[in-house]
């Protein structure tokens, strides 16, 4: 089955995500184990246009770009990236351990996706990296200061690439090296280390959290360390100045002075200092072993949520994906997958069923107004109805297809959809393009319509067949829902809606199409129908 269709919701967003199934980690070790992902990823929105002056404004900054200088071989390709750069070419940019991954859209019409490669650092370049900037208060400042000491950077471990270390990938057709859509790539990165020298840390393997905790718990260690050797040393000090006092003190030999030759013992200095002082790990029985952090911060007064951004007049539309070879997904499918689910947002948030969203002006009366409202059995909210209804398989295909492309006509795209969704579903493109047609007439009941029949209550056929009549219009032999002009080749179907469907068909064939809008009023869908 087409993963396009096969699922509305599941199926091609799994095929999106290239999932392949994880070991099962539970407790504790799953979230340190999405936590250590996440921290490992950062996805960075389009930078805005720079009309003029430089792209990097901090050393580190320049410094890569000097880096991805030194490695082009065309000049005149790096113009053209810088230029791309400059006029926001670059779209959203992910950053991963050694990769750096961004859509660029160039001359045609599909975006390419342009790739930079660089080595991470391996686990004893870290241990140094990470020692040295434990041992230096101000390195440690510096970077929680969002900058990147020219000690640390340029010391054993260097972090910055240097000259051929930068590699660049593309899914383009020119070869160069860098091709001007990897060149504006590099050229936004360096702003992103402008903003944030983390990013370079990232590139070489580690993620802002787990670097700060490390240092964290390598700067304790080291301080705890540094106060013991300065403990230990007054103690020695001060236990040498109280011996040589007493010694000032003692008379010469005689018979309170020892035997010469006799053997005295001192108490042996201890490397440790206060080594009598009690254990930590020895506590007395009984004693609490300590406050979980949730409920030590749990009185702790929380700011209240800001007021959500106001509802925009249209609904957004996704970026557009690269369309490369070997890709696991459609990127045509998914990305109008993504404009649908935007779409039914917006229309969900755009509906009276919708909750209110609180203004800044009135938050009071709306937080008065929420907390009133009618809580459901156990103290929680009720929850908020979708006003889409719960549709199969094949009714939300349909659904697509007919926004897909909401026009009446049949282009070669529709063309090409229709045969892709025939045989996704076991039916024919004529079947499938007769239920988009239903479907932009009534949706769900349009749909439902174009198939079954049902038996109305008398009194709305009596009334509108005496209302067509009044109206000097033919009259309609009536069937279940259905009221039929054969010679006319006219149908209108009456919708469990209190709707009435205005249908179609060739002369000498019952091939019944649906024709223009449902009308609650028999007379206006009739003298529609009559009018084609």
């Amino acid at each position: 089955m087409n993963p396009r269709w096969s699922d509305a919701a599941g199926e091609v967003r799994r095929e999106a995500s290239g999932f392949r199934g994880r070991p099962a980690v539970r407790g504790r070790a799953a979230v340190a184990d999405r936590q250590a992902r996440a921290d490992r990823s950062r996805t960075f929105p389009p930078l805005p246009a720079r009309a003029e002056g430089p792209f990097a404004a901090s050393w580190w900054g320049s410094a890569w770009v000097d880096a991805l200088e030194s490695t082009a071989l065309d000049g005149a390709r790096l113009d053209r990236g810088r230029a791309y750069a400059r006029e926001g070419h670059v779209d959203t940019i992910n950053v991963t351990p050694g990769r750096i991954v961004a859509t660029v859209r160039g001359s045609r019409p599909r975006p390419y996706s342009a790739e930079i490669r660089l080595r991470t650092l391996s686990g004893q370049e870290w241990d140094d990296l990470l020692g040295a900037v434990a041992a230096e208060p101000t390195q440690l400042a510096a970077l929680l200061a969002k900058k990147l000491p020219s000690a640390l950077a340029e010391g054993e471990v260097r972090l910055l690439p240097g000259p051929g270390e930068i590699v660049p990938r593309c899914s383009c057709p020119d070869h160069g090296r860098p091709c001007k859509h990897a060149a504006a790539l590099c050229f936004q990165v360096a702003r992103l280390l402008d903003a944030d020298p983390f990013v370079l840390l990232l590139m070489r393997g580690r993620g802002e959290r787990e670097l700060l905790d490390e240092l964290s718990r390598r700067h304790a260690a080291y301080t705890a360390h540094t106060a013991a050797e300065t403990a230990t040393h007054t103690v020695r000090t001060a236990r040498h100045t109280a011996d040589g006092s007493r010694a000032a003190r003692l008379p010469g030999p005689g018979a309170d002075s020892p035997a010469p030759g006799s053997l005295t013992r001192e108490a042996p200095v201890s490397d440790t200092p206060f080594s009598d002082a009690p254990s930590s790990a020895a506590s007395a029985p009984g004693e609490p072993a300590g406050v979980l952090a949730r409920d030590a911060l749990a009185d702790r007064h929380r700011p209240p949520l800001p007021p959500p951004l106001a509802l925009p007049d249209h609904p957004g539309r996704p970026p557009a994906l690269p369309d490369a070879d070997g890709l696991p997904f459609d990127p045509a499918a998914l990305e109008f997958l993504a404009a649908d689910a935007a779409a039914r947002a917006h229309a969900f948030l755009s509906s009276p069923a919708a909750p209110p969203a609180p203004s800044t002006t009135g938050s009071a009366a709306a937080a008065t107004a929420s907390a009133s409202a009618p809580a459901a059995p156990g103290g929680e909210r009720p929850p908020v109805r979708s006003p889409f209804p719960q549709l199969s398989v094949w009714q939300d295909a349909v659904r697509l297809a007919a926004t897909a492309h909401p026009t009446a006509g049949l282009t070669s795209a529709t063309r090409a959809l229709y045969r892709d969704l025939a045989a996704a579903t076991g039916r024919t493109p004529t079947e499938v393009a007769r239920s988009v047609a239903a479907w932009r007439q009534g949706g769900p009941e349009g749909l439902a319509l174009l198939d079954t029949t049902w038996n109305p209550p008398a009194g709305d056929f009596d009334r509108a067949r005496s209302a067509l009549i009044a109206a000097d219009l033919p009259a309609l032999r009536p069937r279940h829902n259905h009221l039929t002009d054969p010679l006319r080749c006219i149908q209108l179907r009456y919708g469990r809606d209190h709707r009435w469907y205005p249908y179609e068909s060739e002369p000498g064939a019952e091939d019944w199409w649906p024709t223009g809008p449902a009308d609650p009023d028999p007379v206006g869908a009739l003298t529609t129908l009559l009018a084609r």
